[in-house]
């Protein structure tokens, strides 16, 4: 079959390692695309992938949030369930930076 993504690869038989938000949630059959390498599983596999991430706690971790103005800077919080997966406490040294697009901001715990 022809990958759906990239139009050019074929998709082949494969194991994938699956991470979400950095966490591994383990080896996962997949169908992969011999040219762009972009993976495709099932239903199934899906929802295992799921579980998963549901037993580590990951699940429902990607959250919108709004950007606010505080004295002449912006702010933006952070939500009690990310703070408390990253173990983050009130008054603790962060690194912040740019990275393209993203803000990334690292906790020094």
């Amino acid at each position: 079959m022809k990958c759906p993504t990239c139009e050019k690869g074929i998709l082949k038989k494969g194991i994938i390692e699956e991470k979400m938000f950095g966490v591994y949630l383990g080896k996962f059959p997949a169908e992969v695309c011999t040219k762009c390498e972009e993976s495709f599983t099932d239903a199934e596999t899906t929802r295992k992938i799921e579980e998963a991430a549901k037993k580590k706690g990951i699940w429902g971790l990607g959250i919108k949030t709004r950007i606010t103005k505080t004295g002449n800077s912006l702010a933006i919080r952070i939500p009690k369930k990310i703070a408390k997966f990253l173990s983050l406490k009130e008054g603790e040294e962060a690194y912040i930076h740019p990275d393209q697009n993203k803000l990334i901001i690292e906790s020094k715990a």
